[in-house]
């Protein structure tokens, strides 16, 4: 996701232990960082799998999975690098370091930098849509270099085909997490609002639905290919997020079209009978759950305000004489210098206006462990 029209929800994490897994299926899709924003380097508390069980993680997605596709930029100029409370760890990160694996972005640039390989798995880019082109903060068309001006944001459907391009196959030695759909929510309903017509309402949720049917298929490619691990995330309560609360409507669009993505997912999912083949991330019950109860899961804010100072980073941009200075004010280009306060990454739930800080993403690293362990030993 992105921020407004141009958001994308990304997520950090420490590490705590959790169960095994067993002969599961799940597709895991992120991305990393380049040194110094290399997981495994900025936490050394976190705690190995207890059998010593290991897995290369692969990871294809938009911001919730991207560890850092536009860190040479975003580091150089805010000290940022990952769409959260930087320098902390996306979720994704946060799981592969329990399994033994430093997460590392597949491919860095963006922001006037062509995109070079990176020696990493993670092919997520922040603004990726799930087949089409452009993403979410990706330059128009018509501007120079417009691939890589900005977010780069290669489709998902895309990223796959790099990795399958270079690696062939996938092994059952990897854990594979794929995402996506939000930057098409984003995307569909921007145009639709800008055309103010039924019509182009009606539409924007028939290109929705279409996205997560998308998103399946990507699934079921990632499946014949070999993958025998496999982690799918939902769409998460985009209506329960600051950007959704601060709309007249209080988020209820945005939880409607969350549900029908996902109500839409799981049914393509059933069709193509592979829902039973993967494990299915329940994003959306997991951020209703923690804002309902945030208090008690250690916040002292919840989805009402954000940890970065976004206006600070925009005044930043400006003074560093940046085209488009108010594209600044996300998470990406956050660091504790720009903190709303000193560790707001801890107290706070997001970060922008969608995307979790590391004290969220940590406890959603934790979810996602407790659902494997839950799926390797069935009751």
């Amino acid at each position: 996701m992105n921020r407004s029209a141009s958001e994308k929800l990304g997520i950090n994490g420490k590490r705590r232990a959790v169960g095994l897994l067993g002969k599961v299926t799940f597709v895991l899709v992120a991305v990393a960082g380049i040194s110094p924003l290399y997981a495994c380097d900025i936490d050394r508390s976190f705690q190995h799998s207890p059998d010593g069980k290991k897995f290369q993680v692969v990871a294809f997605g938009d911001s919730l999975l991207d560890a850092g596709t536009y860190s040479p930029f975003a580091k150089a100029k805010f000290d940022g690098g990952r769409f959260t409370t930087n320098p902390g760890m996306i979720f994704a990160q946060d799981v592969a370091c329990y399994f033994g694996y430093d997460l590392k972005p597949a491919f860095v640039g963006g922001f006037g930098l062509p995109l070079v390989p990176a020696g990493g798995l993670d092919y997520a880019q922040g603004g990726s849509r799930v087949i089409l082109q452009p993403g979410v903060n990706h330059a128009a068309s018509g501007n120079p270099n417009a691939d890589f001006a900005q977010q780069t944001t290669i489709p998902v459907k895309d990223q796959l085909t790099r990795y399958l391009l270079v690696h062939r196959r996938f092994n059952s030695h990897q854990l594979v997490f794929i995402n996506g759909g939000a930057n098409d929510i984003f995307f569909n309903l921007t145009e639709a609002q800008a055309a103010g017509t039924a019509a182009a309402q009606a539409a924007s949720e028939t290109a929705i639905a279409q996205a997560a049917t998308d998103l399946a298929n990507i699934v079921g490619d990632v499946l014949e290919n070999g993958a025998t691990h496999v982690v799918l995330l939902n769409m998460p309560d985009l209506g329960m997020l600051p950007q959704g609360i601060s709309n007249a409507d209080h988020g209820q669009a945005f939880t409607q079209i969350s549900q029908l993505f996902n109500t839409t997912l799981e049914g393509a999912l059933q069709q193509k009978g592979i829902v039973d083949k993967v494990v299915v991330i329940d994003a959306f019950k997991f951020i209703d759950g923690i804002i309902a109860n945030f208090q008690a899961n250690g916040f002292s804010v919840s989805n009402t305000e954000m940890a970065c100072n976004l206006p600070a980073q925009i005044a930043r941009a400006k003074t560093l004489n940046l085209n488009n200075p108010t594209e600044f004010g996300e998470s990406l280009f956050c660091s504790p210098q720009t903190f709303t306060y000193a560790g707001a990454d801890q107290t706070f739930m997001f970060a922008d206006t969608v995307h979790p800080t590391t004290h969220l993403g940590s406890l959603f690293a934790q979810f996602v462990e407790q659902q494997l362990k839950a799926k390797a030993n069935p009751k």
